[in-house]
């Protein structure tokens, strides 16, 4: 006797991911849906996270990291817009699949690791920073990273509730603005330090 084992339908766990995940939750932009479309995010998970990698949820990375939900991604790409006009800084929580999302649709793409953006204190010229995961808040390594005038879609977490959210660099300032309430797992990285009160 001889077992067979059924190889999941990616191509139709994809389209159901746009259909009841992204177009129910609001993301229809067509160049959203065209790149969750092309890419296969399969092949961004662990061998034993394959077939469920396009439920709604996050799922563990190896490395201890996480990839968000495909909503989150829907909306980040969506309340970005990124061009080819874009100079792009991609903080990727381990995964390699936000990267991969926009590289074809910017004119530069670099990727970075969370620790990296958060205490690396370099300074870049990027016209859009977009940061897998949800932060606490922007350290100044962070903000030093997004040119003047540029942009940042990240999650955010407050009070333990995450929300995509989304800023603009003036100045030195870059504030956060809260968006859509929704599950994202959060960057350790970018916690805020811990103090003393008496």
């Amino acid at each position: 006797m001889t077992l067979t084992t059924t190889r999941p339908d990616f191509a139709a766990a994809r389209k159901a991911m746009i259909d009841s995940q992204l177009r129910t939750s609001g993301v229809n932009d067509a160049f959203v849906l065209e790149r969750m479309n092309a890419v296969a995010r399969e092949d961004f998970v662990p061998e034993n996270a394959k077939a469920t990698a396009y439920m709604d949820r996050a799922i563990r990375l190896e490395d201890g990291g996480f990839l968000p939900a495909p909503v989150f991604h829907g909306a980040m790409l969506a309340e970005a817009r990124p061009s080819v006009e874009d100079r792009v800084l991609v903080i990727d929580a381990g995964s390699g699949y936000l990267p991969a999302l926009v590289e074809p649709l910017v004119g530069k793409l670099d990727t970075i690791a969370p620790d990296t953006a958060a205490n690396g204190g370099k300074r870049g010229d990027y016209t859009l920073v977009l940061v897998d995961g949800a932060i606490e808040h922007v350290p100044p390594a962070l903000a030093k990273l997004v040119t003047e005038g540029g942009r940042i879609v990240t999650g955010m977490v407050d009070r333990g509730v995450t929300r995509l959210a989304t800023g603009r660099k003036s100045g030195k300032a870059l504030a956060l603005l809260p968006l859509a309430e929704m599950g994202i797992p959060r960057l350790g990285a970018f916690d805020r330090p811990q103090s003393w009160s008496f």
